[in-house]
């Protein structure tokens, strides 16, 4: 299992799913195995929700950056 690859089609599904995000926030363990399909051990379903709040974080800073650009550019 590729565990980049995971977390970028999670985070895909959690993008396009608002109730699924909301899920994640209070549930992100149960998500994450509902998500793969796997049971898999704490520490890896750890990483995994890790990666995935990271990406998540990074993509709303990159998304306000570039609305305050949008703001500075009118």
């Amino acid at each position: 299992m590729d565990i980049k690859e995971k977390i970028s089609d999670i985070v895909e599904q959690i993008k396009k799913n608002p109730n699924l995000k909301e899920d994640f926030e209070k549930e992100p363990v149960k998500v994450i195995e509902k998500l793969i399909g796997v049971d898999l051990p704490d520490d890896i379903v750890e990483k995994i929700i890790d990666g995935v709040k990271a990406k998540l974080t990074a993509e709303n800073i990159a998304d306000a950056a570039d609305k305050l650009k949008g703001l500075f550019n009118k």
